[in-house]
């Protein structure tokens, strides 16, 4: 039966991708010799189905005899569950190969998935590179390279290994041209080891190993110095970009995007966006409540409503501003979650200076506006000045505290910085600083206006 479809099934796309999945599983069943052609020919997505549906060893086959091309764009529109479990059963030499395919998402996800640590060098390394021994002669070296050239586009760096595979140093490809080809690798040696990332090193301890080095990729090693990879420096900054994008975004109070703005759905965007801005109304909604607890309070003294938003907006400002530089701190690794007192330090001074500094132009303010005729603040003008004053110094420091610890909480609970974001930092510091500036008034205004 299948015989005299020959003809269409080596020749004719149209007659193979009209076929069902059942129906093409039984043209390969008949023809294993021609099943890569089949998949050139078929569709992307009839050729995914067919894919997931077939042994192990025709997977293999069929991914081996692929152009660059083709195994790209298969293996990197497959599912993650479907290419991790074709993945695993790879040889390790082969596996090597097929990754550097996939794109740097994609490929983050299957390494996480075959067991490196998420976010961590792992993640990104390329596990193909060029190694040779110290014990080679420069023109075997080149024999080498010619050989495995057309396998990598990276020929910058020539590791090498012992003979158990451990790193022992690097050379640049330009040192092997300067010298006479009889040269042994060991004399091109220096006795500095070569700077090299650990498999479980972050992503921003890699940016400054690649800046101290002035490198273009960098080799990865095991806590056993074997080597298993390198990291080019163009995938590191890809994946810090999308990072800072995604902070920025989590900062600004919404979820991160997964493209681009213009290419979100729009469902998708208004989603994104609805979560945190629910949230943070529930947070604000606690305002309303301390206001109307403090209902007599304006009632008696209707001048402390002039000042609500003065104050308040104040202490959110230094919130957002002590947690801005906490959240670029640690993602620049210069402040870790054992720093968090000396911070406390700093913020509780330079929020009690900023809230003076602050809190004394709000009380030249009143003091102005009252004898200059501006506005009449009363009989106890002097108080309500003091007020502002002190309520702005307690206000701000509240606000330079809360938003300098909030990211060394959310770290220390395993969470991302980010996510303490300048909204959720402003709405804590609308609602505490409300129940600060109201406590002062009573304490300062209570027995004249209240």
């Amino acid at each position: 039966m299948f015989n005299e479809h020959h003809y269409y099934l080596i020749n004719d796309d149209k007659f193979l991708n009209n076929q069902t999945i059942n129906s093409l599983m039984k043209i390969i069943h008949h023809h294993p010799n021609d099943v890569v052609k089949i998949f050139n020919l078929l569709k992307l997505c009839k050729a995914i189905s067919v894919f997931n549906e077939l042994d192990f060893s025709i997977k293999k086959k069929i991914i081996e005899e692929f152009s660059s091309i083709k195994r790209m764009e298969l293996l990197n529109n497959l599912s993650v569950k479907d290419r991790f479990s074709f993945l695993e059963k790879i040889p390790k030499n082969l596996l090597k190969d097929l990754i550097k395919y996939l794109n740097p998402e994609e490929k983050r996800k299957i390494l996480v998935s075959l067991g490196y640590p998420e976010n961590s060098i792992g993640c990104l390394m390329i596990p193909y590179y060029l190694s040779v021994q110290k014990t080679w002669k420069v023109q075997e070296v080149f024999d080498y390279i010619r050989k495995e050239v057309k396998n990598s586009d990276i020929v910058e760096i020539v590791y090498i290994v012992d003979q158990k595979g451990k790193l022992v140093d690097d050379i640049k490809l330009r040192d092997f041209l300067l010298v006479d080809p009889n040269t042994r690798v060991s004399d091109l040696m220096e006795s500095q080891s070569s700077s090299a990332l650990n498999l479980k090193d972050t992503e921003e301890k890699a940016s400054k190993i690649f800046s101290m080095n002035n490198r273009v990729s960098l080799p990865v090693i095991d806590d056993h110095n074997f080597l298993l990879g390198i990291v080019t420096v163009s995938d590191l900054l890809l994946i810090l970009n999308e990072n800072y994008r995604e902070d920025l975004q989590k900062i600004g109070g919404m979820e991160a995007l997964n493209q681009s703005y213009l290419n979100e759905p729009l469902y998708r965007l208004i989603k994104k966006r609805a979560g945190w801005l629910i949230l943070l109304f529930i947070g604000e909604m606690l305002t309303t409540t301390v206001m109307q607890e403090f209902s007599s309070v304006i009632e008696k003294a209707v001048v402390l409503a002039l000042f609500i938003p003065l104050v308040v907006s104040s202490g959110g400002n230094s919130g957002a501003q002590a947690a801005s530089l906490i959240i670029q701190a640690m993602a620049l690794g210069e402040v870790k979650i054992k720093d968090w007192w000396i911070v406390m330090q700093r913020e509780i001074i330079c929020g009690f200076f900023l809230g003076s500094i602050l809190g004394l132009t709000g009380f030249i303010r009143v003091i102005a506006w009252h004898k200059i005729n501006l506005f009449n603040y009363g009989p106890h003008w002097i108080l309500v000045g003091l007020t502002v004053f002190f309520s702005l110094v307690g206000v701000v420091l509240w606000g330079t505290l809360s938003g300098s610890m909030l990211p060394f909480i959310i770290k220390k609970f395993r969470g991302d910085p980010a996510s303490s974001s300048v909204p959720f930092v402003a709405t804590l510091v609308d609602v505490i600083g409300l129940i600060i500036y109201f406590s002062m008034s009573y304490i300062l205004l209570r027995g004249t206006l209240l």
